[in-house]
């Protein structure tokens, strides 16, 4: 175990947080800042395509403009198909998925830290160079740059995942890790209702993405600064700390002894099966809220862009406000011993795949009643901020050593998602009218619905056995080797 200077042990004592809750909170803004680079496109590409008008005979297809919005909605010189949107839109999660599972492995094999940092670095600079892109090489330049952003930004997940292990004790699990999670939604309500502000007051697209990227070149130079992998390789942290941490999680170290990741026994385990699933449901519905929404209040509703970002935003508050709820409550049930983890995190999935469904079908019934498609949209997306103390956890009980891996292929799989959905919304709704976003809906109920009951039937909160993969001989010292004790076991985590 690394010794720890004297000049951290006297810098130390001008931190007052604890450096895990410092390390959960720059977690926070990793996701907020990667979620904000991520959906301002969504704002920006309203007023960059010409404004669509409806030819269908039906008088709801597209809503007319209320009192509720004093403006109206602008569109631009683009003339892209709703098809080429949807591309356009999906094209980040070509690149997000490449990087997940090299992300989870080099987060596991040599730390957290620089995975996460450089991946939101590097989508940081692209971000700054997509107004470029767009104005010098049209959609094709810019779907290539959101594949690149993507391949950036997918090493986020699986390498917090590894932080969060290293770090958080399993008693702090959801409240610090529904925070860290939680900036999911945050950034999606400031990617949402800043852009739409932006971009009224300026009246350039290019806005959003200068700011969101210059504030993800900021969070990089304090992160680098502030946080570190494990610990044990943490210089200025309080001594009491460090020595609580080591007691609770274990001794962190990372060698060339770590064992090979056990791929057969995680890809055959049925609670992963069941994982897999609820992530596929969760993402299906995610990805249609947070990359369409936006176009369906601008198409459909006929918001100008000012409200357009605020009225997206505010199921994202709600979403938010639940998921950091949720992580108390179940953290205070398995503390209590009301229900197991495994039935806690079970109970939230279930509400938050099961409960947004129902809304979401129902806000496309709700017609052009503005208001009401608000509200319903608000619960829809507050109830499936349970998600974040339900299923987004179970990598980190499943398996405290190989959390990044498992991370990286849930979140990886689930974000083949994030390809088809904005893809086939734009197959599905040629005219953007409320018919066609109606059905859009209806496909979303039964994908939550179907990948819901696979969860709650095979999922579990209990450490999976191969979380104590035994390290794999590479000399005919067979038995030497089996005693050796294991790098990567419960008490000695990596």
């Amino acid at each position: 175990m690394t010794q720890q200077p004297q000049w951290g042990i006297n810098l130390s004592r001008y931190f007052v947080i604890p450096q895990r809750v410092i390390l959960a909170i720059m977690g926070f803004l990793a996701i907020l800042n990667a979620y904000t680079m991520r959906v301002c496109l969504s704002q920006a590409i309203t007023v960059l395509v010409v404004k669509k008008n409806s030819t269908d005979d039906d008088s709801q297809a597209i809503c007319e403009p209320d009192d509720l919005d004093s403006g109206s909605s602008s569109g631009g010189q683009f003339e892209w198909s709703e098809e080429l949107q949807g591309l356009i839109l999906s094209s980040f999660y070509i690149g997000y998925i490449v990087t997940h599972i090299p992300g989870g492995l080099l987060a596991e094999k040599f730390g957290g830290k620089w995975t996460l940092g450089l991946g939101i670095l590097s989508t940081a600079v692209f971000t700054l160079l997509t107004p470029l892109a767009i104005d010098k090489g049209g959609s094709d330049w810019l779907i290539v740059t959101r594949v690149l952003m993507g391949l950036g930004e997918g090493t986020t997940f699986p390498a917090l995942s590894v932080l969060l292990a290293a770090w958080v004790p399993a008693n702090e699990r959801g409240k610090l890790g529904a925070l860290v999670l939680g900036g999911g939604q945050v950034g999606t309500i400031m990617g949402n209702l800043l852009s739409g502000v932006l971009i009224d007051a300026v009246d350039d697209y290019s806005i959003v993405f200068y700011f969101f990227g210059g504030l993800g070149l900021i969070w990089f130079a304090i992160f680098v600064f502030l946080c570190y992998s494990d610990p044990t390789s943490h210089p200025f942290i309080k001594p009491s700390e460090r020595e609580y941490l080591i007691k609770e999680i274990g001794t962190i170290n990372r060698n060339e002894d770590l064992p090979p990741t056990p791929w057969k026994a995680i890809l055959t385990n049925l609670p992963m099966f069941a994982l897999v699933a609820a992530q596929i449901g969760h993402d299906w519905g995610f990805y249609i809220m947070v990359t369409d929404l936006p176009k369906y209040m601008s198409d459909v509703l006929q918001f100008s862009i000012k409200a357009n970002g605020l009225y997206s935003s505010l199921p994202y508050i709600m979403m938010w406000i639940v998921s950091v709820g949720s992580g108390f409550v179940a953290d205070w049930m398995i503390r209590r011993g009301i229900m197991s983890t495994t039935n806690t995190r079970k109970m939230m999935t279930g509400l938050a795949a099961f409960g947004p469904a129902i809304f979401m079908v129902g806000a496309s019934y709700a017609g052009c009643d503005r208001v009401l498609v608000v509200v319903l949209f608000t619960i829809c997306m507050g109830l499936m901020g349970a998600y974040y103390a339900g299923m987004k956890l179970s990598p980190l009980d499943m398996s405290p050593n190989y959390a990044g891996t498992l991370m990286a292929i849930t979140n990886g799989i689930g974000a083949i998602t994030g390809v088809i959905t904005p893809y086939l919304v734009g197959v599905m709704t040629p005219n953007a009218s409320l018919l066609e976003w109606r059905l859009v809906f209806w496909v979303a109920f039964g994908v939550l619905c179907v990948t819901a009951v696979v969860y709650c039937i095979w999922a579990s909160g209990e450490v999976q056995p191969f979380n104590n993969a035994p390290i794999q001989p590479r000399t005919v010292d067979f038995e030497a080797q089996e005693r050796k004790p294991n790098a990567r076991g419960v008490e000695k985590s990596s």
